[in-house]
This record gives C-alpha cells, structure tokens and sequence, in this order.
C-alpha cells in the first residue's frame, strides 16, 4: 500500500497481521500504531521512503509483505514492489503480496506489468 491509503485501510491491515499471526509467524512488525515500524529505506534522488506494510519472520527466515489494493498511484506501488522483491533476493529473504476480494485483478495486473507475474498473491 501507498503510504497515503495506509489509514483508509487500517482494518485489512489488521486482518492481514492475524492471518499472518494464525499462519505461524513471529515478530511481526507493521507500518501502523500499537506495532513496531519495520525498517524504512530512502529513495536517493527523491524525497520519498519505502517502508514494508509488514515484516515478519518463520523458521528464521525473514519476509516482507506488502498490501495489494486498488490505489491511484499505481506507478509508486510498482516501484516500491520491485524495490521489495529486489531486496528480498538479495538478502535471501522472501517478498509476499497479499490481496483481498474485489483486488485480484488489479494485482495481478500490476505483476504482470513489471514481470513479477511468478508471484502468487496471498489470498485474504
């Protein structure tokens, strides 16, 4: 998710933290109040920051996962995958993408778009 669209969708942010919290992961921390803020990381050039949605870990391995919904700023939400999937492969971690009913499309339209279409979305 944008940072923008953060507070209209507190609630599927919370939801996704119990999926995650039922699904066996730990130390989970999220870009919302009452968690921990997950590492930001600058863009050099520009004045934004890229900030996971959640980070959390099982069986020690880290993964970061990001909030698929429909947004206004498609261009910013493909930056910011690439920009996550990128630094998962490097650190040999794991980049996911959960969605809800009503986004399928739009996410795997937004994969397909930067070639990303081998991830397979986690279905909320």
């Amino acid at each position: 998710m944008v940072k923008i669209e953060k507070t209209e969708n507190k609630e599927f942010l919370e939801k996704s933290i119990h999926h995650l919290e039922a699904t066996g992961f730990e130390n989970i921390k999220a870009d919302m109040d009452g968690y921990e803020t997950p590492k930001s990381y600058v863009r050099k050039g520009a004045d934004g920051k890229i900030t996971p949605d959640i980070v959390a870990i099982k069986n020690g391995r880290k993964y970061f996962f990001d909030i698929s919904l429909k947004s206004q700023k498609p261009r910013l939400l493909k930056t910011k995958w690439l920009f996550l999937d990128t630094l998962s492969r490097m650190k040999s971690d794991r980049f996911r993408i959960i969605t809800t009913r009503g986004h399928y499309k739009f996410t795997d339209m937004m994969l397909e778009d930067i070639n990303l279409s081998n991830k397979t979305p986690i279905k909320i």
